[in-house]
Protein backbone atom coordinates (compact mmCIF):
# COMPACT_ATOMS: atom_id res chain seq x y z
CA UNK A 1 0.00 0.00 0.00
CA UNK A 2 1.91 1.01 -0.32
CA UNK A 3 0.42 1.41 -0.11
CA UNK A 4 2.04 0.71 -2.76
CA UNK A 5 -0.58 -0.14 -5.73
CA UNK A 6 1.35 -2.58 -7.72
CA UNK A 7 -1.36 -2.83 -10.04
CA UNK A 8 -0.60 0.07 -11.63
CA UNK A 9 1.66 0.99 -14.06
CA UNK A 10 5.10 2.43 -14.58
CA UNK A 11 6.71 4.11 -16.79
CA UNK A 12 9.33 1.48 -19.23
CA UNK A 13 12.00 0.44 -16.78
CA UNK A 14 15.59 2.13 -17.52
CA UNK A 15 19.10 2.02 -16.09
CA UNK A 16 19.06 5.89 -16.64
CA UNK A 17 17.29 8.41 -18.92
CA UNK A 18 18.05 8.17 -22.86
CA UNK A 19 21.19 9.92 -24.68
CA UNK A 20 20.61 13.80 -24.69
CA UNK A 21 18.34 13.95 -22.05
CA UNK A 22 18.44 14.39 -18.21
CA UNK A 23 17.04 12.54 -15.29
CA UNK A 24 14.72 15.06 -13.34
CA UNK A 25 14.38 14.46 -9.71
CA UNK A 26 11.36 15.82 -8.14
CA UNK A 27 10.00 16.04 -4.29
CA UNK A 28 6.44 17.13 -3.75
CA UNK A 29 3.45 16.28 -1.00
CA UNK A 30 0.11 16.30 -1.85
CA UNK A 31 -3.55 15.77 0.37
CA UNK A 32 -5.22 12.10 -0.89
CA UNK A 33 -8.73 13.58 -0.23
CA UNK A 34 -9.93 14.19 -3.40
CA UNK A 35 -7.65 12.03 -5.56
CA UNK A 36 -8.30 8.09 -6.79
CA UNK A 37 -4.59 7.93 -6.05
CA UNK A 38 -1.31 8.42 -7.58
CA UNK A 39 -1.23 6.16 -10.85
CA UNK A 40 -3.16 7.41 -14.07
CA UNK A 41 -6.70 5.41 -14.72
CA UNK A 42 -7.86 4.48 -17.81
CA UNK A 43 -11.15 5.39 -16.19
CA UNK A 44 -10.38 9.25 -16.37
CA UNK A 45 -10.50 9.30 -12.63
CA UNK A 46 -8.43 12.37 -10.96
CA UNK A 47 -5.04 11.05 -9.98
CA UNK A 48 -1.83 12.91 -8.73
CA UNK A 49 -0.07 11.54 -11.76
CA UNK A 50 -1.94 12.76 -13.82
CA UNK A 51 -2.28 16.19 -12.43
CA UNK A 52 1.69 16.65 -12.23
CA UNK A 53 2.21 15.02 -15.85
CA UNK A 54 -0.60 17.68 -17.09
CA UNK A 55 0.55 20.85 -15.25
CA UNK A 56 4.22 19.51 -16.18
CA UNK A 57 3.41 19.01 -20.43
CA UNK A 58 1.83 22.82 -20.19
CA UNK A 59 4.24 24.47 -18.33
CA UNK A 60 6.92 23.11 -20.66
CA UNK A 61 5.17 24.08 -23.54
CA UNK A 62 5.49 20.53 -24.64
CA UNK A 63 2.62 18.98 -27.11
CA UNK A 64 3.56 15.14 -25.29
CA UNK A 65 3.43 13.95 -21.77
CA UNK A 66 6.28 13.24 -19.91
CA UNK A 67 5.90 10.02 -17.84
CA UNK A 68 6.62 10.05 -14.00
CA UNK A 69 7.65 7.59 -11.98
CA UNK A 70 7.37 7.12 -8.15
CA UNK A 71 8.86 5.86 -5.43
CA UNK A 72 5.46 4.72 -3.96
CA UNK A 73 2.45 4.31 -5.57
CA UNK A 74 -0.19 5.69 -2.86
CA UNK A 75 -3.45 4.74 -3.23
CA UNK A 76 -7.09 6.67 -3.10
CA UNK A 77 -7.33 8.93 -0.57
CA UNK A 78 -4.00 8.15 1.18
CA UNK A 79 -1.73 11.24 1.93
CA UNK A 80 2.17 12.14 1.15
CA UNK A 81 4.47 14.85 2.40
CA UNK A 82 7.86 13.12 1.21
CA UNK A 83 6.58 11.63 -1.99
CA UNK A 84 9.69 11.47 -4.77
CA UNK A 85 9.49 10.73 -8.28
CA UNK A 86 11.36 11.39 -11.48
CA UNK A 87 11.07 11.89 -15.52
CA UNK A 88 13.11 12.29 -18.00
CA UNK A 89 13.36 15.67 -20.06
CA UNK A 90 15.40 16.49 -23.47
CA UNK A 91 18.41 18.25 -21.69
CA UNK A 92 17.86 21.70 -24.23
CA UNK A 93 14.46 21.84 -22.33
CA UNK A 94 15.61 21.28 -19.01
CA UNK A 95 18.48 23.78 -19.55
CA UNK A 96 16.35 26.12 -20.68
CA UNK A 97 13.61 25.99 -18.58
CA UNK A 98 14.53 24.35 -15.54
CA UNK A 99 14.79 27.10 -13.36
CA UNK A 100 11.61 28.48 -13.71
CA UNK A 101 9.72 25.17 -13.50
CA UNK A 102 8.78 25.22 -9.60
CA UNK A 103 7.33 28.71 -10.02
CA UNK A 104 5.71 27.64 -12.95
CA UNK A 105 4.14 24.59 -10.97
CA UNK A 106 3.09 26.49 -7.93
CA UNK A 107 0.55 28.76 -10.58
CA UNK A 108 -0.64 25.55 -12.67
CA UNK A 109 -0.99 22.84 -9.90
CA UNK A 110 -4.21 22.57 -7.77
CA UNK A 111 -3.97 23.61 -4.15
CA UNK A 112 -4.18 19.51 -3.09
CA UNK A 113 -0.69 18.84 -4.64
CA UNK A 114 2.88 20.82 -4.44
CA UNK A 115 6.63 20.08 -5.89
CA UNK A 116 9.07 21.20 -3.41
CA UNK A 117 11.82 20.83 -5.61
CA UNK A 118 13.39 19.95 -8.95
CA UNK A 119 16.92 19.34 -9.90
CA UNK A 120 18.98 17.04 -11.84
CA UNK A 121 19.17 13.50 -9.91
CA UNK A 122 22.58 11.63 -9.68
CA UNK A 123 23.89 9.38 -12.13
CA UNK A 124 22.12 5.96 -11.37
CA UNK A 125 19.16 7.43 -9.88
CA UNK A 126 15.41 6.01 -9.81
CA UNK A 127 12.65 6.86 -7.65
CA UNK A 128 11.12 3.72 -7.08
CA UNK A 129 13.51 0.90 -7.68
CA UNK A 130 16.82 3.25 -5.66
CA UNK A 131 14.95 3.88 -2.51
CA UNK A 132 15.80 1.78 0.02
CA UNK A 133 13.20 2.25 2.74
CA UNK A 134 9.55 4.10 2.62
CA UNK A 135 8.04 5.75 6.06
CA UNK A 136 4.56 5.87 6.66
CA UNK A 137 2.19 7.03 9.83
CA UNK A 138 -0.74 6.34 10.68
CA UNK A 139 -2.83 8.63 13.09
CA UNK A 140 -5.54 7.45 15.37
CA UNK A 141 -7.63 9.61 17.52
CA UNK A 142 -9.37 7.60 20.18
CA UNK A 143 -11.36 9.68 22.15
CA UNK A 144 -14.98 9.04 22.77
CA UNK A 145 -16.13 12.75 21.18
CA UNK A 146 -13.99 11.72 18.06
CA UNK A 147 -11.66 13.85 15.85
CA UNK A 148 -11.47 17.44 15.40
CA UNK A 149 -13.18 18.76 12.76
CA UNK A 150 -10.26 19.87 10.93
CA UNK A 151 -8.33 17.46 11.19
CA UNK A 152 -10.64 14.50 10.00
CA UNK A 153 -9.38 13.98 6.36
CA UNK A 154 -6.16 12.94 8.31
CA UNK A 155 -6.81 11.37 10.83
CA UNK A 156 -9.21 7.81 11.69
CA UNK A 157 -11.88 7.57 14.68
CA UNK A 158 -11.31 4.62 16.37
CA UNK A 159 -13.93 4.35 19.36
CA UNK A 160 -12.48 1.92 21.58
CA UNK A 161 -9.18 3.35 23.52
CA UNK A 162 -6.26 1.75 22.94
CA UNK A 163 -3.12 0.53 24.52
CA UNK A 164 -0.14 1.37 23.23
CA UNK A 165 1.91 -1.00 24.62
CA UNK A 166 0.27 -3.55 23.93
CA UNK A 167 0.32 -2.55 20.27
CA UNK A 168 3.88 -1.94 20.50
CA UNK A 169 4.74 -5.70 21.61
CA UNK A 170 2.38 -7.16 18.85
CA UNK A 171 4.58 -4.44 16.54
CA UNK A 172 8.05 -6.24 17.47
CA UNK A 173 6.98 -9.50 16.31
CA UNK A 174 6.35 -7.99 12.56
CA UNK A 175 9.26 -6.86 12.87
CA UNK A 176 12.25 -8.36 10.08
CA UNK A 177 12.07 -10.31 6.94
CA UNK A 178 9.04 -11.96 6.09
CA UNK A 179 6.20 -13.23 3.32
CA UNK A 180 3.40 -11.06 3.81
CA UNK A 181 1.16 -12.62 2.31
CA UNK A 182 -1.24 -12.39 5.21
CA UNK A 183 -1.72 -8.50 4.81
CA UNK A 184 -1.38 -8.06 0.98
CA UNK A 185 -3.61 -7.68 -1.62
CA UNK A 186 -1.90 -10.48 -3.76
CA UNK A 187 -1.03 -9.93 -7.53
CA UNK A 188 0.30 -12.14 -9.99
CA UNK A 189 3.77 -12.88 -10.51
CA UNK A 190 4.21 -10.33 -7.30
CA UNK A 191 6.69 -11.00 -4.01
CA UNK A 192 4.97 -10.54 -0.91
CA UNK A 193 8.18 -10.73 0.90
CA UNK A 194 9.49 -7.39 2.60
CA UNK A 195 11.22 -6.56 5.24
CA UNK A 196 9.41 -4.59 7.99
CA UNK A 197 12.71 -2.38 9.28
CA UNK A 198 10.66 -0.29 12.50
CA UNK A 199 6.86 -0.46 13.42
CA UNK A 200 5.94 1.61 16.63
CA UNK A 201 2.98 3.03 18.16
CA UNK A 202 3.05 6.65 20.40
CA UNK A 203 0.82 8.09 22.32
CA UNK A 204 1.19 11.98 21.41
CA UNK A 205 0.75 15.31 22.63
CA UNK A 206 0.79 17.28 19.78
CA UNK A 207 2.29 16.31 16.22
CA UNK A 208 4.53 18.04 13.72
CA UNK A 209 1.41 17.64 11.00
CA UNK A 210 -1.38 18.22 12.65
CA UNK A 211 -0.33 20.77 15.53
CA UNK A 212 -0.60 20.86 19.39
CA UNK A 213 -3.11 19.54 21.82
CA UNK A 214 -4.80 16.95 19.94
CA UNK A 215 -6.62 14.58 22.40
CA UNK A 216 -6.23 11.04 22.56
CA UNK A 217 -3.47 10.98 19.16
CA UNK A 218 -2.32 7.24 18.78
CA UNK A 219 0.62 7.53 15.83
CA UNK A 220 2.07 3.94 14.05
CA UNK A 221 5.10 4.52 12.01
CA UNK A 222 6.26 2.24 10.20
CA UNK A 223 9.72 1.50 7.71
CA UNK A 224 9.96 -1.07 5.15
CA UNK A 225 12.22 -1.73 2.29
CA UNK A 226 8.90 -1.50 -0.14
CA UNK A 227 5.30 -2.57 0.87
CA UNK A 228 2.58 -4.53 -0.75
CA UNK A 229 -0.73 -3.41 -1.86
CA UNK A 230 -2.70 -2.68 1.36
CA UNK A 231 -0.04 -3.62 3.41
CA UNK A 232 0.35 -1.07 6.10
CA UNK A 233 -3.11 -0.13 6.47
CA UNK A 234 -3.74 -4.46 7.28
CA UNK A 235 -1.49 -3.92 9.41
CA UNK A 236 -2.91 -1.23 11.61
CA UNK A 237 -6.40 -2.95 11.22
CA UNK A 238 -4.25 -5.71 12.99
CA UNK A 239 -3.10 -3.44 15.59
CA UNK A 240 -6.11 -1.70 16.51
CA UNK A 241 -7.47 -5.46 17.54
CA UNK A 242 -4.97 -5.61 19.55
CA UNK A 243 -5.15 -2.32 21.41
CA UNK A 244 -9.03 -2.39 21.93
CA UNK A 245 -8.73 -5.26 23.34
CA UNK A 246 -10.20 -7.44 20.99
CA UNK A 247 -6.89 -9.85 20.25
CA UNK A 248 -4.03 -10.71 22.22
CA UNK A 249 -0.65 -9.25 21.43
CA UNK A 250 0.57 -12.36 19.32
CA UNK A 251 -2.61 -12.16 17.01
CA UNK A 252 -0.74 -10.29 14.36
CA UNK A 253 2.26 -12.69 14.21
CA UNK A 254 -0.15 -15.78 14.34
CA UNK A 255 -1.94 -14.35 11.31
CA UNK A 256 1.43 -13.46 9.57
CA UNK A 257 2.61 -16.75 10.33
CA UNK A 258 -0.72 -18.91 8.62
CA UNK A 259 0.25 -17.33 5.00
CA UNK A 260 -3.82 -16.16 4.65
CA UNK A 261 -5.86 -12.92 5.35
CA UNK A 262 -7.82 -13.31 8.37
CA UNK A 263 -11.16 -12.21 8.10
CA UNK A 264 -11.50 -10.66 11.54
CA UNK A 265 -8.33 -8.42 10.16
CA UNK A 266 -10.03 -4.76 8.51
CA UNK A 267 -8.08 -2.80 6.25
CA UNK A 268 -8.15 0.31 8.00
CA UNK A 269 -9.61 3.43 5.96
CA UNK A 270 -6.90 5.52 3.92
CA UNK A 271 -7.15 8.85 5.11
CA UNK A 272 -5.41 8.64 8.54
CA UNK A 273 -2.52 7.32 5.90
CA UNK A 274 0.55 9.07 5.12
CA UNK A 275 4.00 8.95 3.32
CA UNK A 276 6.62 10.51 5.26
CA UNK A 277 9.47 10.19 3.69
CA UNK A 278 11.82 7.99 1.32
CA UNK A 279 15.23 7.18 1.82
CA UNK A 280 18.03 7.08 -0.89
CA UNK A 281 21.75 5.13 -0.49
CA UNK A 282 24.88 7.51 -1.42
CA UNK A 283 25.05 8.32 -4.52
CA UNK A 284 27.59 5.72 -5.93
CA UNK A 285 25.42 2.96 -4.51
CA UNK A 286 22.05 4.30 -6.55
CA UNK A 287 22.60 2.39 -9.69
CA UNK A 288 23.61 -1.32 -7.90
CA UNK A 289 20.56 -0.64 -5.49
CA UNK A 290 18.40 0.03 -8.66
CA UNK A 291 19.18 -3.09 -9.96
CA UNK A 292 19.61 -5.50 -6.78
CA UNK A 293 15.83 -3.85 -6.41
CA UNK A 294 14.44 -5.35 -9.96
CA UNK A 295 15.26 -8.82 -8.45
CA UNK A 296 12.28 -11.22 -8.09
CA UNK A 297 12.97 -11.76 -4.51
CA UNK A 298 12.83 -14.95 -1.55
CA UNK A 299 13.27 -15.40 1.75
CA UNK A 300 16.79 -15.27 3.35
CA UNK A 301 17.90 -18.61 4.86
CA UNK A 302 17.25 -18.34 8.62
Amino acid sequence: MTTTADCAEQPERRDGPAEGAVRVRLDLSYDGTEFSGWAKQKSGRRTVQGELEDAIRVVLRQPEVFPLTVAGRTDAGVHARGQVAHLDLPRELWLAEGEKLLRRLAGRLPGDVRVWRAAEAPAGFDARFSAVWRRYAYRVCDTQAGVDPLRRSHVLWHDRELDVELMNAAARELVGEHDFAAYCKKREGATTIRELLDFRWERMPGDALLGPALPGLVVGTVRADAFCHNMVRALVGSMLLVGGGQRPADFPARVLAGGVRDSAVTVVRPHGLTLEEVGYPADAELAARSRAARNLRVLSPR
